[in-house]
């Protein structure tokens, strides 16, 4: 019986030395190193190969090695094959530091302090309390609360929207497409962490831009598809949204000549507000391997009926 990485092999060696010492009765394996392929029980992946069941006819499990599993044509893979995405300390950790400093960013005028810093300006501008500030993270898995989280203690004014209900201490909670209308029109920075799917695709669009309060701050950290990039041109053009903070695009990089380069009102940052920790993740892996053993649920199974 075997595990297989297909991701980056310098992370993957980092794993196996953390397998060898945990589980040493499982062999470890790092692609394309494959072994027997009938040995292979479990995968761990961001692009599975082609013809998975196929090449694997006894696989068990397919492990995501990153947050999302958008990557993934659900359509490909075996029916009914479990598909975990990962859900670990260092990839929530991260976002929550990336997400904290992007809306502190914008709640303090720092893009357009660097706007004047290349003037030579020296301007202050006034100084709000987080507590003036209504903040709105769309998406309330568990990196959205533990953001949240983090923003209630610096004191922001927040809330919360997902598909379905939630409830989280401190935060007012927002369901379903009746109230996206009444969680925008409060948000005045809106932060994106909703995963890729059918229905989010193209999500942040004119419309949605135009029923937020004129001059908004946008925090773009899902997934490049969710924003209408011409779209978002038009809300700062038209003072709809006075900056935006991006860490994802489509197509990722931006061509050279893309408007948002060298556009004065958007901060773009590689992709990188997040990462998967070698360490932790490879943990959280072998606690579900345990959890899949033992006949219980795994942290972070997904709904294929839902894409997440």
């Amino acid at each position: 019986m075997s595990f297989v990485y297909k991701s980056d092999p310098v992370r993957g060696r980092q794993w196996a030395e953390i397998f060898a010492r945990e589980a040493p009765a499982l062999a470890f394996r790092i692609w394309p190193d494959i072994g027997d392929p009938a040995q292979v029980r479990f995968l761990a992946a961001w692009e599975p190969p082609a013809r998975l069941g196929e090449l694997f006819p006894n696989l068990q499990v397919l492990f995501s090695s990153g947050a999302g599993v958008d990557q993934f044509d659900f359509a490909a893979l075996p029916p009914g094959l479990p598909v975990v995405r990962m859900v670990e300390p260092g990839i929530i950790g991260g976002m929550v530091e990336y997400v904290s400093w992007a809306v502190l960013a914008l709640h303090r005028d720092m893009l357009q302090y660097r706007r004047q810093q290349a003037q030579a300006q020296w301007k202050a501008a006034p100084v709000r309390p987080a507590g003036h500030c209504r903040v709105g993270v769309l998406g309330l898995g568990s990196l959205g609360r533990a953001a949240l989280a983090q923003l209630r203690s610096f004191g922001f004014d927040c809330a919360g929207w997902s598909r379905s209900r939630h409830q989280v201490d401190g935060v007012q909670c927002f369901a379903g497409a009746d109230e996206l209308p009444a969680f925008l029109a409060r948000t005045q920075i809106l932060v994106c962490l909703l995963p890729l799917t059918d229905e989010t695709r193209g999500f942040l669009d004119v419309a949605l831009f135009a029923q937020l309060p004129r001059g908004a701050g946008l925090v773009q950290v899902g997934r490049g598809p969710q924003l209408v990039q011409a779209d978002l041109l038009a809300a700062l053009a038209q003072g709809w949204i006075a900056d935006a903070v991006l860490d994802v695009t489509d197509p990722e990089p931006l061509p050279p000549d893309h408007p948002f380069w060298q556009h004065p009102n958007i901060w773009l940052t590689p992709h990188i507000a997040s990462m998967t920790q070698p360490d932790t993740a490879a943990r959280v892996v072998l606690d579900n391997l345990r959890r899949f053993e033992a006949g219980e649920e795994m942290v972070g199974r997904v709904d294929r009926a839902r894409g997440y």
